[in-house]
């Protein structure tokens, strides 16, 4: 039976994990204009985030507010894996 490396410990936050609280904050109160979108490095999904919330006056900011609680709800590593190597740009 192999050992798991115990002495292998990433540090997520120096991953990523330190926007997810920026990021999270972001989508929920300003992410109709996408900002948590650029923190993220994700500037295709920003503009059309703006662009959503544009053309239907502003209902946009509930796919940010969304995504906002889902960044805040994940643990610092899933968020890395997800996020930032994944690069997952929706939900």
């Amino acid at each position: 039976m192999q050992a798991v490396n115990p002495g292998a410990i990433a540090d997520w936050k120096s991953l990523g994990a330190d926007k997810k609280i920026v990021a999270g904050i972001c989508g929920i109160l300003v992410g109709g204009f996408g900002v948590h979108k650029f923190i993220l490095g994700y500037t295709t999904e920003g503009i059309i985030q703006i662009v959503i919330t544009i053309l239907t006056c502003g209902v946009g900011q509930i796919v940010g507010l969304i995504e906002g609680i889902i960044y805040l709800t994940k643990s610092d590593e899933d968020f890395v894996r997800t996020y930032i190597q994944n690069k997952k740009g929706w939900f």
